[in-house]
Parts: structure tokens; C-alpha cells; sequence
């Protein structure tokens, strides 16, 4: 008998949410007949609700009713979960875990470093370390905030790395990023000293600069994975209370294409335009390879016009695809025709996974004036007029770190503006990377 009763309930219950899901409109109403007829069928609805509940007591009753005669007692059944409760209560809200508004990472790099030097100089060993600390912090959907402590000379842009040397003295340790991030959609604003916004090459900006000042970036995507960049930057090079500042304003806007099979491309045009009007905050470190004039002001103006453009190919196996980028620049402020450079990379694999392999082949060539030496790549010992050959090996050995192994092959390019490096022979430089990132 009870288990009769209790299949009837069932089959009440089912017919109630099959009368539910068979009626239900399946958009709003578009005269005052279908709303009248809608409201007709939401009051039957309810009708049959109502007479369900009460059948659903009297079963119950009856139930008990039976068990008291025959002496036993058994559990009431449990309600259904509350999203299907058939007294039409609204479920308890389900709130999402809160984000994770702190996220910090860091890595550390350790390397080796051979010079074979030419015109007679001895080689020269050294070894270098490198460690970088960051976080961010979102105190809502709107405001981030962020910095990074890292090793290396605070008084230069170039590089983070620390030679390891002089008697064992402690470690310098600088803030090369502290910023307040706005996000408005698809539009990110930045201020104080931030990531590089610029899709780059070491041919123009060395991957270590961060500029300071203010700077915007805005990506909107299209559908078939292809999507627009536009990147803005005012970057505060030298403030002069006394005099002219120095300055740079950039604009650079980019395109990422849709995928055509395996293949995808991507192009991305600049324009940065520096007005140097002090010089008081730079040092040797900051004029480096450009062309001088005897009070230490730059011979050349740069208003650098930049192209960047690249290929990818996905090959049959995920571990082996194929990246090619392409990188011209000129000066449009250079006193003569040293005012450009090139520089194209190709690189087969990837280094993601543990037991990943990517090489990489990259050839390069810049004018003694083509790029802002003080920013430019840091890698060889020459900024500009220089002509390079790069070979890299990378080695995933265990998940978070890398094993690399570069060689650089380079000269300069020009004899007339060699300085003290020789004008014909071509040097070697060899570095040995193991890093461990979070």
C-alpha cells in the first residue's frame, strides 16, 4: 500500500514538471489575446500545483496512518534539492568564491658567460645572476595596482642582471615597476613605471626597459580569433627643473589575424618621437653607441617609424610549431643615411612543457643612428652599428624552469663608427641559461 501511495506521488510530480516544460511560453507575447492566454495557463498551473500539495498531505496522512497500525515507523522522505521543490521556493543564491585579487610571481636566472674577444684581447669568463619579484593586486574590477623588486644596477634600464663579483658584496636590489592599472573594458590605462605596452624586438626596445610616465592600451577581438591593438605611451625620460624636458610620445597599432588553416599573421606599425632636451639623468649607460656632440646632446634626433611583423604555423604536432617576426626600423631624425635597421628571427618548437625543445636563428643589422641606443637591445657588447648572428637553444628539463643556450656572432657594421671595438674581425660571445620561474 505505501509503496502504491508513494509511486502516485511520483507520478504526480512527473506530470507536473512535464505540464511545466510542455507549457511554458517560449517567448514573451507580442498581443493582448496571447497575454490573456498565457495568463489562463499560468492560473491552471497553479491550480494543479495546489491540488498536488494537497494530495501530496492527505498521502502523507495516510501513510502514517497505516504505520501506526502496523507498529513501524520509516523516515519522512527528503525534499528534493531546492531548485525543485514543489513549493515554488526560490533556490538559496549561489555566489561564485571570491577572486583571487593577489598574484605574485617571480623567477631566478643563472648564467655563464664566455668572451672570445678578437684584435689580440684576452677571452674573458664571467658569470651573471638574475632575480625578479612581482606582484599585483585588484582592489576591484576596475583598479589594480603592481611593482617588482629586481636585482641588478638601479641606474640601468637595460638590464637586471648582476655580475657576480667584488669580493662577495651583497646584491643590489631596485623597484623597476610600481604602477596603477585602469581597466575600462577593453581599454587598460597605466601610470608610474609599467610593462613595456609595445609589441617589440630587442632591435628597438631591450626586453628589461619599463617606461615611466603614462600609458593606454586598447585590444578588441574579432570573431575567428582575429582581433585590433592600439598602444599609447608618454614616457618621461629626463624631467629638467631648470630647462627643456625629455620626453618621447609613441603610438603603435596592431592587427592579429584570423586563423587561415594552420597559419595566422600579425602586424603592428609605430611611431615614437623623443624630444631630448636634458641630459642631465643620463650616463654612459644611457649614450652608449649614438653619434655625440661635445656637450654630451645627440647628434641626431629620433623620431623612429617601426614594423613589426610576424607569422605563425601550427604543425601537425603541438610541440613543434613554427614563428617567424620580422622587424624594420628608420629614423626620420637622423642627421644622414645611417638611420635604419632590420632584424628577422625564426624560431621551431616551444618551451612550455617539461621535455619541450625550441631553436631559434636570428640575424640583425642597425645604422650607427638608426635606434635610441639608451633602450635598445643589451644583449653584445655593441647597441648600434652592428651587424649579429644569434643561435638559441631552449630545454624545458622539468615543468617551471628552462635550460638555454645562446651563441652571438657579431661585428660592427659601419668601420667609420667602430670605436674602440675592431672593424673587420667578428666576435663571439656565449651564454649558458638555467631558470626557475613561478
Amino acid at each position: 500500500m505505501k509503496s502504491i501511495i508513494h509511486a502516485s506521488v511520483a507520478s504526480w510530480r512527473i506530470t507536473l514538471v512535464a505540464a511545466c516544460c510542455l507549457s511554458a511560453p517560449a517567448a514573451f507575447a507580442q498581443s493582448a489575446d496571447e497575454t490573456q492566454r498565457l495568463r489562463e495557463e499560468i492560473r491552471a498551473l497553479r491550480d494543479t500545483q495546489a491540488r498536488i500539495a494537497e494530495l501530496g498531505k492527505r498521502n502523507e496522512a495516510a501513510i502514517r496512518a497505516l504505520e501506526e497500525k502496523l507498529g513501524v515507523t520509516t523516515p519522512a522522505p527528503k525534499p528534493e534539492t531546492p531548485d525543485a521543490t514543489l513549493a515554488g521556493m526560490p533556490a538559496p543564491a549561489r555566489t561564485s568564491p571570491p577572486p583571487d585579487r593577489l598574484k605574485v610571481s617571480g623567477d631566478i636566472r643563472l648564467r655563464g658567460q664566455h668572451d672570445a674577444a678578437s684584435g689580440g684581447k684576452p677571452d674573458r669568463n664571467s658569470s651573471q645572476l638574475r632575480a625578479r619579484l612581482g606582484a599585483t593586486y585588484a582592489f576591484n574590477e576596475r583598479v589594480t595596482v603592481g611593482g617588482r623588486l629586481v636585482s641588478g644596477d638601479a641606474d640601468d634600464p637595460n638590464s637586471t642582471d648582476v655580475q657576480l663579483s667584488n669580493w662577495n658584496d651583497d646584491l643590489a636590489v631596485s623597484l623597476d615597476q610600481a604602477y596603477v592599472q585602469l581597466q575600462f573594458g577593453d581599454l587598460t590605462v597605466y601610470g608610474g613605471k609599467f610593462p613595456q605596452p609595445f609589441t617589440r624586438t630587442d632591435l628597438v626596445w631591450d626586453g628589461d626597459v619599463n617606461p615611466q610616465g603614462l600609458a593606454a592600451t586598447y585590444r578588441h577581438a574579432f570573431d575567428g580569433d582575429s582581433g585590433m591593438r592600439a598602444n599609447a605611451l608618454f614616457h618621461v625620460v629626463d624631467e629638467n627643473a631648470a630647462g627643456a624636458d625629455s620626453t618621447m610620445a609613441g603610438l603603435q597599432l596592431g592587427y592579429d589575424s584570423p586563423s587561415y588553416g594552420r597559419l595566422k599573421f600579425d602586424a603592428s606599425g609605430g611611431y615614437y618621437a623623443y624630444r631630448l632636451g636634458s641630459v642631465i639623468g643620463a650616463d654612459a649607460g644611457d649614450w652608449r653607441s649614438n653619434r655625440l656632440n661635445a656637450d654630451g646632446s645627440f647628434q641626431s634626433d629620433f623620431r623612429l617609424l617601426d614594423l613589426v611583423l610576424g607569422a605563425s604555423w601550427r604543425s601537425s604536432s603541438e610541440k613543434w610549431p613554427v614563428r617567424v617576426v620580422a622587424d624594420h626600423v628608420r629614423n626620420l631624425g637622423a642627421i644622414d643615411n645611417e638611420d635604419a635597421g632590420f632584424g628577422v628571427d625564426l624560431s621551431i618548437g616551444r618551451a612550455s612543457a617539461q621535455g619541450d625543445w625550441r631553436f631559434t636563428y636570428g640575424y640583425a643589422r642597425t645604422d650607427v643612428d638608426a635606434v635610441l641606443s639608451a633602450f635598445s637591445q643589451d644583449n653584445i657588447g655593441i647597441a648600434t652599428n652592428y651587424r649579429l648572428h644569434a643561435m638559441t637553444v631552449e630545454y624545458t628539463p622539468f615543468p617551471k624552469t628552462a635550460l638555454s643556450a645562446i651563441w652571438y656572432h657579431y661585428r660592427p657594421n659601419d668601420p667609420a663608427f667602430a670605436g674602440s671595438n675592431a672593424a673587420g674581425d667578428w666576435q663571439n660571445r656565449f651564454r649558458l641559461y638555467f631558470q626557475a620561474s613561478f
